[in-house]
């Protein structure tokens, strides 16, 4: 008998143009795979996450998905949620109705609404609906946090912003720095990074300014993930979420109802990424969505 063969998909996603944004692979039908060959094929394919699709359990949900990162299954991703919906619908799996297609996703973290904004018969963007933004504690330890980027610690002081570790799906660390120099200039302490978050509760750290590159965006971001395996995320969807209810918390943005939040990311990989931010708020945040482009760059076949 030879290897079996098994198709996949390769987006890239919060991008409109290939080679920008993150790329993700995606096996539309997974169920044959065991958990081992699953994080296996996680590690070959090398992105940051890759999304096995799989029948769901819940009556609710459209199809399940179990993310993997190099190194670790994940409850939760972003970048994976809205690919790999815009892959399945592309695929003819999810039928396509204007304005807006709603579909469910199963995943570690719960039921997932995903919205397909539909222009001209075609999907223009996906949005994904994060969990309600739980704000898990504040980093007193500036000085640890700067030494682990090699930052100055006046770059983060200067902000007058916590460091504060948020989830909307996955907790991240996010630390405010003053200058778009500054972020590009960190030089990550690996081990150091891994220790903070581990003390911290955090899967990574998300580093942000709101001086820009594009005068439209609201903030630029970088974000490092060590513990998970990914040293450098080109555009994170989880992350950017707990950024937009944080900014939304301590009055960087005001939601009235709805903050509308422009992160741009990647730009220090070369592989330049916009992702969009909205956040409800009436007395207190009631929802959060992430979202943007997807486009398809790549079809093949793996053999195992």
């Amino acid at each position: 008998m030879g290897p079996r063969r098994i198709k996949f998909l390769q987006a890239d996603v919060f991008t409109a143009t290939i080679f920008g944004g993150n790329p993700l692979a995606v096996f539309p039908r997974a169920s044959r795979l065991t958990s081992e060959e699953m994080q296996r094929i996680a590690l070959e394919m090398n992105n940051s996450e890759t999304a096995f699709v799989l029948p769901p359990k819940r009556k609710q949900a459209h199809y399940r998905v179990r993310f993997f990162t190099p190194t670790h299954e994940i409850p939760f991703a972003g970048h994976p949620t809205l690919g790999a919906a815009y892959l399945l619908a592309d695929s003819g799996r999810i039928p396509l109705e204007a304005p807006v297609t709603r579909v469910y996703q199963e995943c570690g973290e719960g039921i997932i609404p995903i919205d397909l904004r539909i222009l001209d018969g075609e999907i223009d963007t996906v949005f994904m609906h994060q969990g309600v933004p739980r704000f898990l504690g504040a980093v007193e330890d500036t000085h640890a946090v700067s030494d682990a980027l090699s930052l100055p610690v006046s770059e983060i002081v200067e902000t007058g912003l916590p460091l504060e570790v948020v989830s909307t799906g996955l907790p991240v660390l996010l630390v405010p720095v003053k200058s778009l120099t500054g972020l590009m200039d960190i030089g990550l302490k690996v081990n150091t990074v891994k220790d903070l978050c581990r003390i911290f509760g955090a899967q990574g750290i998300l580093v942000f300014t709101t001086v820009t590159a594009a005068p439209e965006a609201t903030v630029h971001t970088r974000m490092f993930a060590p513990l998970l395996g990914i040293l450098e995320d080109p555009a994170t969807g989880s992350g950017s979420g707990a950024l937009g209810a944080y900014l939304v918390q301590h009055g960087l943005m005001a939601a009235k109802p709805t903050a509308h939040i422009l992160c741009e990311q990647g730009y220090a990989l070369n592989r330049p990424s916009t992702i969009y931010v909205e956040v409800d708020q009436a007395h207190e945040i009631t929802n959060v969505r992430v979202g943007g482009k997807v486009i398809k760059v790549l079809e093949g076949t793996l053999l195992l």
